[in-house]
Order: structure tokens, then sequence, then C-alpha cells
């Protein structure tokens, strides 16, 4: 006891430092301020006031690090390299580790040298301005970097340091604010007046840590000066004085953007105070456009409106606060993946923006140079154009079905996956019934399907919904996919080609000659009438191979009382197609044991055997066939359907029956006889 107590101490004086450090990144006041804390963190083992950075690698770019990009060491899915720096405000003394100097506080003209904004201070003097920034007063001066200048185009750059220098003056004005404003008073949204005709700048300060000015970001946040603040900036801002209507009424690129605006009254957006971002298409993006589909957009007021939203965010994104995609909120009301790939903005995973940050009073404009279509204002056929369904949606136009896919009629779309398919598919009159039937005559919403509800197709059929723990099924069909909802229509994507119910459990026994001997067994135990029967049933049907596999078939189908017992076994309570069926499902037979079922490779198991052929729909029931007749399993087996092999679902290969996994065959037969007896004189 004595030496726990004396070693609790010892452990605190460990324990302290670490908890200070993670307690200090919990209060932290700002997005920011938790980035550099992390950053500290991360560094903490190279010395005091160190900062673990993420340089972009092939390129000058730095992060403070945050524990996502930490983990992932990528930015704009790039890879980065770690380096260690100085946290801001700190310096190094040659012998000792880590930065345990802080800086000696400077005016703002010898702090622009000191954290390597040279160009800025050159300018600065060129511009008569050194004095000032010398001088007595508070100010913030988000000075550009030397390689912001660098960026600048050679006329742009020319004009401002030409010999009258007024215009350099102003430029660095508007880079002033006549106050101290540390990364904590840069929030969100906020601006302040410049020094330069109280033009204001524009602040965003992004959950990722990430501070913009007028969508410049700061890469050197917080160089304190005895009469100010520095931030370094990565591009020289300009002032912004026109709002995003204006910048598109003057811009010819963007003529066709501004006309279907004023079509659909939304110029309020343009000209509204706000803080908006939009992905402006150019002409040239509206001429990629089939023109059929175009002019129904145009034509159309509510798929106009709900397209021009989808290209308009919340809130105000400059790119350079995106490293990652990130799903983002359009006034359409989905979202609209925004991520970068190296210097690329990226939409949805395409690198289709070619301008980016044009700023205005009341957002952000980013040019693309593709037009954004959301499901919302696309036909069926449109929201079938996917690689995936590309098979069904072929077939769909084949069997003439595409006025119906491009009209307005309130339809639901059921389109089976690629792999849904069996090698190649030719159109028949049969063919062109069955997708008629993928059609269903009202437009539904999977979230509203309920177990037995009944769905109508275009051909006439009734098909049921199926409820289950891990799938939601239309007859055999399961939804593998989110809908999809168009302007008129909503699609499904489903896992398998549905197949419609074609007569009672008998009839599709009696229509395959693979269950000749079932069928006979079935008419010999007297269960006609069970199978044609109004109800819900599940039967694993023994195929012949599985009967003639049978060690003693001939005494089995002379004993209708034993073989209703066995066939009753094979029936189960409800009705369960394939997609329903997951690890450990039971099932109720009519008479015996509950069947114990599972799935592994895609092929379903019941009590260890394989089911051949899944998915046999009928009016009052679903038929499996498997290829042996199924036994209850002893009852110290392990029971772990996943253990089986694996078999294809469509299997052309016998499966036998071990003998040795039942200890005595005779005493199951008995105890079928009895059962069955104790059925018939119930």
């Amino acid at each position: 006891m004595m030496t726990v107590c004396a070693r609790v101490p010892g452990l605190l004086l460990v324990l302290v430092p670490v908890l200070t450090l993670f307690l200090s990144a919990c209060v932290a006041r700002s997005p920011y301020q938790a980035v550099l804390q992390h950053s500290r963190i991360r560094g903490r083992l190279q010395g005091p006031n160190v900062c673990a950075m993420q340089q972009v690698k092939g390129t000058d770019k730095k992060y403070f690090t945050n524990c996502k990009q930490w983990y992932h060491r990528k930015v704009c899915g790039k890879p980065t390299v770690i380096t260690y720096e100085c946290c801001p405000g700190y310096e190094r003394i040659p012998g000792e580790k880590g930065c345990p100097a802080a800086l000696p506080l400077v005016n703002i003209y010898n702090t622009l040298g000191v954290v390597g904004a040279t160009t800025t201070k050159m300018y600065t003097e060129r511009a008569q301005l050194r004095e000032e920034v010398e001088g007595p007063g508070s100010f913030t001066f988000f000075a550009p970097s030397n390689d912001a200048w660098a960026a600048l185009p050679a006329e742009i750059l020319d004009a401002l340091v030409s010999n009258v220098n007024i215009e350099l003056l102003n430029a660095l004005h508007y880079h002033m604010v006549n106050r101290r404003l540390t990364s904590e008073d840069l929030r969100h949204g906020s601006s302040f007046s410049s020094m330069y005709q109280d033009f204001k700048v524009h602040i965003h300060h992004y959950s990722n840590g990430v501070v913009t000015v007028n969508c410049a970001r700061l890469i050197k946040p917080d160089q304190h000066a005895t009469n100010g603040i520095v931030h370094v900036v990565d591009r020289v801002i300009t002032a912004v004085s026109n709002s995003m209507q204006t910048i598109m009424d003057v811009d010819g690129d963007l003529e066709t953007l501004q006309a279907a605006f004023v079509t659909a009254g939304l110029t309020n957006i343009l000209e509204d105070e706000g803080q908006y971002t939009i992905f402006a298409p150019t002409n040239e993006a509206f001429e990629k456009i089939p023109p059929d589909t175009l002019n129904r957009i145009l034509k159309d007021p509510v798929a106009l409106t709900d397209m021009l939203n989808y290209h308009i965010l919340k809130h105000m994104q400059c790119a350079e606060s995106v490293v990652a995609g990130t799903p983002m909120e359009t006034l359409q009301g989905t979202t609209l993946e925004v991520g970068c790939d190296g210097d690329s903005m990226t939409l949805n995973g395409k690198a289709i923006v070619t301008k980016k940050d044009q700023l205005g009073t009341n957002g952000v404009i980013h040019y693309i140079n593709e037009l954004l279509i959301p499901d919302s204002a696309k036909t069926l056929l449109e929201l079938a154009d996917g690689s995936s369904i590309s098979t069904a949606t072929k077939l769909f136009v084949e069997a003439g079905l595409s006025s119906h896919l491009t009209g307005s009629e309130a339809l639901t779309l059921m389109a089976p996956l690629n792999d849904a398919f069996k090698g190649t598919v030719t159109m028949t009159p049969e063919i062109r019934k069955l997708m008629t039937n993928h059609i269903l005559k009202e437009q539904l919403s999977s979230k509203a399907l309920y177990h037995g509800q009944e769905l109508e197709t275009l051909g006439g059929l009734r098909l049921r919904v199926f409820v289950y723990r891990n799938n939601l099924c239309i007859e055999n069909a399961c939804i593998a996919a989110h809908d999809k909802t168009g302007r008129f229509g909503t699609m499904f994507t489903v896992d398998k080609v549905l197949t419609p119910p074609m007569g009672t459990l008998m009839d599709i026994l009696k229509s395959d000659d693979r269950f000749s001997t079932l069928v006979g067994a079935i008419q010999t135990a007297g269960m006609t009438e069970l199978l044609n029967q109004e109800g819900a049933l599940t039967f694993f049907a023994p195929t012949n191979e599985a009967f003639s596999a049978h060690a003693d078939l001939n005494r089995l189908l002379s004993d209708p009382a034993a073989l209703a017992g066995v066939l009753r076994y094979h029936l189960g309570e409800g009705l369960l197609v394939s997609g329903g069926v997951s690890s450990h499902t039971r099932v109720t037979p009519l008479q015996g044991d509950k069947l114990e079922m599972g799935v592994r490779n895609y092929t379903v198991y019941v009590n260890k055997i394989p089911v051949a052929d899944a998915d046999l729909m009928a009016t009052n029931g679903v038929v499996h066939a498997v290829n042996s007749i199924i036994k209850p399993l002893p009852p110290k087996v392990d029971r772990e359907q996943s253990d089986a092999p694996a078999a294809p679902l469509r299997a052309a290969a016998s499966f036998r029956a071990d003998a040795k996994s039942f200890r005595n065959e005779n005493l199951f037969r008995q105890v079928v006889r009895s059962r069955s007896s104790r059925t018939m004189q119930q």
C-alpha cells in the first residue's frame, strides 16, 4: 500500500503536463486555435513551442495539422510530409531544443521582414507607407506572401508599382485595418472597414481551422508587433464593391445563367444581402446539355428552380478552405460533394471548376464548365442513366417504354443492377412484358412501403412488398440503393430481375420438370389443396435429384403419412425470399423443429443444404429448389451457417445427404411417422 502511494506523486508529475496540453485543446476558443493546439501537441516531442505542419509534397503549401489530416496524411488528395516549425511568436536558440525564445516585438515594418513577407516590406517602402507602419497606432496588416506577389499577372503588378505609386498605396491600405485583430477576432462571416476608403474586408473562419480574408488564406496568422499585428496571406486581395448580380451582368461567359435566373425569378438571391456560394455554369456548360433536356428544364419552372438552387450553397465557401471532400447543403435541399484535387476544386468528384473565388459583396462565385442537374429535375430515363444499371436502361428503351419514362406520369421505376442479368439479353415479347412489370403505376418512396402492401405495374400485375429485418423487397427483388426521386417519378435500384408470381405453388412445381417426383409425392401425401390455397408459404422444394439420392426412396414414397411429414418439414410458415435471409435466420416449418438458414457467398443455406435455385415466386408463397432432402440438424453440431461450403445459387452439381450426420436413419423416419399420426388424429 505504501509503495503504491509513494508512486502517486511521481505519476502525477508525469500526467500533469500531458493533461494540461489536452485540457488546453479542449478550451481552445476558435477552430484555428484548436488546430494550432493540435499541431503543438503533435510537435511537443521536438521541444517547447514546436508545431507540426503538413506540407503538400512538391509544393510550398503548409497547413497546421488537425486530427483528420494527420491520420490521412493528405491535403486535397495529395500526400503530405510532416515538418516541424516554431509556433507563431517563438524562435529557436542555437544549441537548445525546440523554440524556447519568444520573438522580440518590433514594429509592423520590421515584423514583415521577420515573418518572410519581404516583398510586401519592399512595396511598403516604395509606396511611402513605411513611416505609417513604423509609427504610433494599432493596425492589422494582411500581408501578401512573396509568392502571392509573384503570382499576380504581370500587367496588374506593373500598374501597381508604377512611378505614380498611388495605386500601390491604395492596394496596401486595403490590406490594412485600423485596429488590432487577432485570429480570435476574425470571426466567421465578419467584415471590417479597411484603410482604403472604408471598403470592407470579409472574414471567414471555417470549422477545419482555415481563416480567410477575401478568400485569401491566412498562412502565418497572429504575428504580433509593437503597433499591431501581421497575418501573412497567400494572395494579393482586391477591393469588393459589386454584388453577384453585377458580376454576372458584366461577364458575357455567364449570359445564359443570368437569363435562367431571370426566368426562374431568382435574381433576388444575386442582389440581396447574404453569404452565398454559386457554382456558376458558363455558356459552354449549358451548350453541353442535349437541347431537348435543356429546353424541357427551361420551360418547367419547378425543374428550373431546383436546378439553379442546386448550384447554390447556403453559406460562403472559399476555395482555400477546402482541404478534403465534404458534403455541403444546397438551396435545393440536397448536398454537393465539394472537394479538391491538388490545386483544382472539385464538385461531386469532378474537377469542373475553371475559375475560383470571384468575390461579391453578398457571396462568392466559382465558374464551372458543366451544368449540374439534380435528380429532382430529371425524368425517370435520366435518373436511370448510370453505369450500374445500364443494361436495364437499354432494355427499357428497347421495350418501347421511353414515352413513360420521359413524360409527366407519376411512376416508380424498378431498375435491376447489371449483375442481375445473366449473359446477353435479347429483346423478345416476354422480355418486353417483364420490363413493363418493372414500372409501378404510382410514385412511391421506399420509406413509405409496408409489409403486405400490393403495388400495381404498368403490365397489370400486382406485386407484394416484404419487409425483413435486413431488407425491403418487392417480390424477389430487394432494394439495393437509396431512392432517386425525379421530377415526376422515383427510381428504386434493385438487386435482382423481378420474378412475378405466375400461379400457385403447385402451378410452379408442375411447370418445372425438375420437380416431377415432388409433384407425385405431394399428390400421394394428399397435400395438393394445401399448395393451391391462398396463403404465404416458403417451400424448400426437393428436386428429382434430391429424391434419387434418398437412401430408401421407394419405402418413403409408398408411405403417405411419412411422406407428408417429410414434405411439411420442407414447408415454412410465412414467405421468405432469399434477400430476407441473414445469418441465423430461422423458419418455423409446418411440422418439426425450426429450419436454420444462413447465407455465404450469395448462396442461401437451409440446415446446411445449399439452395440450388431461389425465389420461384408463386401467388401463395415462394419455391426454393434444393438438391437434397432436408433433415434436422443434430443438437450438438455447430449451426453456424456461414461455415457451409460455398456454391452457386443455381448449382448443377448434386449435393448428397451426409449419412453420418444422422445417427439413426430409421429413428428419423419413426419420429416423422409418429408426428404425422398425431397430426392426423388431431
